[in-house]
């Protein structure tokens, strides 16, 4: 398939600036997910690279060859949007080969890249069906369908989940997944759902504002996120971020008292941090374990879901805290609950926001 690279490309409307320097470079037969709140710039940033909003400066480049002033069909890019936008009155098979008939193909080539793509998808039954007799992910597989007859260098995927049920999402999540190992594709995946990115991706892009707060593996960002904006963003149940103030530096780390009145000394540096100032402590609810010598928090809300207990209270005054523990723990709401968790599990972060750097990381998990 290609490469894809973004060099500075910037995006103003107006007086308004809503992309900011953003440079990538995707890899190869890479599945690449952009991934950030709502308005942070990730749809347009795919809108870009798809040739439908043009880019107030920067360059874009697929393969080697720079496309940025290229129209969309010259790209060698095919989109899937969040609305099917099949044609009712035409069968699966005509909805398919629609972009083919546009540029004329012989019906034979044209029948064959159509059962091509029916079979990936798992559409060959449904080739005589009209969309209104299928399912939503149904729909979707056609809507993929008509994408890859176009043999593109670069599948751009927007949102193409966001109109399915829960199940049906985790389902697709999967298909989407196994499609991509299938084709051997370069795929770029717009999402607000980090759940999706975390499961699909091979390499997530976190926006925020129209920045890049970083860029790495599912894993990596998990384990080493560079911010605090990452750090809230990527995990579900959602990292707990405590107060805590700075009573000391040293070579073995940060010692902190954290919202409670609970102490503890975290081995990071400490180059931007002194005595007396205040950090943020991300603390994951997946890593915590009732304990006798931790922190306290006051149990509000437990969920038992079965294998786990998803707890939630407040530590301190009103730190809302959450917990993640086994299903069958003995947790009972308005009793107080006591807490450990190892301290190289915990992330410390500075007043801007960005974390201190980890004075000895576990390995990575790709």
């Amino acid at each position: 398939m290609a490469t894809l690279s973004l060099n500075a490309i910037t995006k103003s409307f107006g007086a308004a600036k809503v992309l900011h320097d953003i440079s990538l470079a995707i890899e190869d037969k890479e599945f690449v997910v952009f991934v950030g709140p709502s308005g942070c710039g990730k749809s347009t940033l795919l809108r870009i690279i798809a040739g439908l909003e043009e880019a107030t400066s920067g360059s874009i480049v697929i393969d080697g060859a720079d496309v940025s002033a290229a129209p969309p069909v010259e790209r060698g890019i095919s989109m899937v949007f969040q609305s099917y936008a099949l044609y009712p009155h035409l069968s699966v098979y005509e909805n398919i080969a629609f972009p083919l008939r546009v540029q004329k193909m012989e019906k034979a080539d044209m029948d064959a890249r159509v059962q091509r793509a029916a079979d990936i998808l798992q559409l060959t039954e449904k080739l005589h069906l009209k969309p209104g007799q299928l399912s939503g992910g149904q729909r979707q597989r056609v809507a993929i369908g008509r994408s890859i007859v176009r043999n593109p260098k670069v599948f751009l995927f927007d949102e193409p989940l966001s109109n399915l049920d829960a199940a049906l999402r985790g389902d697709m999540r999967v298909e989407l997944s196994q499609l991509h190992q299938s084709l051997d594709a370069t795929m770029v995946y717009v999402t607000h759902d980090q759940v999706e990115a975390m499961t699909m991706a091979d390499r997530i892009v976190v926006l925020n504002g129209g920045r890049v707060e970083q860029f790495g593996s599912p894993m990596e960002l998990y384990h080493h996120p560079r911010t605090k904006f990452v750090a809230s963003f990527i995990g579900q149940p959602n990292m707990n971020l405590i107060p805590a103030k700075v009573l000391g530096v040293d070579g073995t780390g940060v010692q902190v008292e954290i919202e409670g009145g609970h102490r503890m000394v975290l081995p990071v540096e400490a180059a931007t941090v002194n005595a007396g100032d205040r950090v943020e402590v991300g603390i994951r609810p997946e890593h915590v374990s009732i304990g006798n010598d931790g922190f306290e928090i006051s149990v509000n809300v437990l969920e038992r879901l079965g294998g786990v207990s998803i707890t939630y209270g407040t530590i301190g005054e009103a730190t809302r805290f959450c917990a993640s523990l086994p299903g069958d723990a003995a947790i009972s709401k308005d009793v107080p609950l006591k807490l450990n968790v190892a301290p190289h599990d915990c992330h410390v972060f500075d007043a801007a926001g960005d974390v201190l750097r980890r004075k000895s990381a576990p390995a990575l998990v790709a």
